[in-house]
């Protein structure tokens, strides 16, 4: 198992690093981003997967193919906006979608989708089994669209920020600045939680949900996550993106201190929906499409609840203006 874990950790650190790398210095200007796009789909389709597993496992009736057709499309909303730097044009800053009405429209669609497709089978001997059955998928697979598809495009939407300009080459960087940082410091609350749980833990946090989490270790992860926070804020935007504004130590500081608790208890409370929703359905792990790691739902179930926190907080200013 630990073998099998250390594979999976090397090889998937691995693609991530050269897609950054390659996401850092061979974007096309004013459509940053493009180079993540397989691994965002691998995430979103993965963790669909997983959630539509789970849930047939509680009993639930979904259409995983929908599913996972309507996340896709939920996801990749948000990379409308990179079509046009393709084709030597600039996106309409006029246009009344702007940037994230793409993710609503989509969003809306996949609902509409999702009920053509029952509409589509119902009544049909081989597929309509009992009373409701068209509302559960329904209601199952617009749940698992809207739960993956949403944060994954707003991961889009983080790294665009700071590349609205295709005239400034070098802020565009500025999004992949924070898109690491909000990884970085909401991932480095569950080292920091397990350690110190480890080492000091007593008092359980949701005994029937994790009954190895406690709250001294959500404490060290609170903890954790800050310091990485002003790490990333005093080293990282400088490095990845240098023509930023630079922030001073104050201002690193306190944007730690607000960024840090912030995606720490955020990404602690999508650890325990995970959790509840595994244990409703009585399964162990979410998937195993990750070897050693488990499901891909393993891997995003802290950065699907971090995301939206982290986008508001980098959008106010937490690492002073985008670009």
């Amino acid at each position: 198992m630990l073998i099998d874990r250390l594979k999976t950790s090397a090889v998937l650190l691995s693609i991530v690093g050269l897609l950054i790398y390659l996401d850092a210095n061979h974007s096309v200007d004013g459509a940053e981003g493009l180079w993540l796009i397989p691994l965002l789909l691998f995430f979103a389709l993965g963790t669909a997967s997983d959630l539509s597993s789970l849930l047939s496992a509680s009993g639930r009736n979904v259409s995983r193919s929908i599913a996972m057709f309507t996340t896709a499309m939920v996801t990749l909303s948000a990379c409308v906006p990179m079509a046009w730097p393709l084709f030597d044009s600039v996106y309409p800053l006029d246009c009344p979608l702007g940037r994230l009405g793409w993710i609503v429209a989509a969003a809306v669609a996949a609902v509409m989708i999702t009920l053509a497709a029952e509409m589509w089978t119902y009544g049909r001997p081989e597929i309509q089994r009992e009373k409701g059955y068209a509302i559960d998928r329904t209601l199952s697979g617009v749940f698992v669209s809207m739960y993956v598809g949403l944060p994954m495009a707003l991961l889009v939407s983080l790294r665009s920020l700071g590349s609205v300009d295709p005239s400034e080459p070098s802020s565009g960087n500025w999004g992949l600045a924070a898109l690491i940082t909000m990884i970085a410091v909401t991932k480095s609350t569950d080292a920091g939680a397990y350690f110190v749980g480890r080492a000091v833990g007593r008092h359980k946090l949701i005994p029937r949900l994790s009954p190895g989490k406690t709250w001294e270790g959500a404490v060290g992860g609170m903890l954790t996550s800050t310091i990485v926070a002003f790490a990333c804020l005093h080293w990282l935007f400088p490095a990845v993106a240098p023509t930023a504004s630079a922030l001073t130590l104050i201002q690193c500081i306190i944007g730690a201190m607000v960024l840090g608790p912030v995606l720490a208890i955020a990404g602690m409370m999508g650890d325990l929906a995970e959790s509840l929703v595994k244990r409703d359905a009585g399964v162990k792990d979410s998937g195993s499409w990750l070897p050693g790691l488990g499901g891909v739902w393993d891997v995003t179930d802290s950065l699907i609840a971090a995301v939206m926190p982290a986008f508001l907080c980098f959008a106010a200013g937490v690492a002073g203006p985008p670009g």
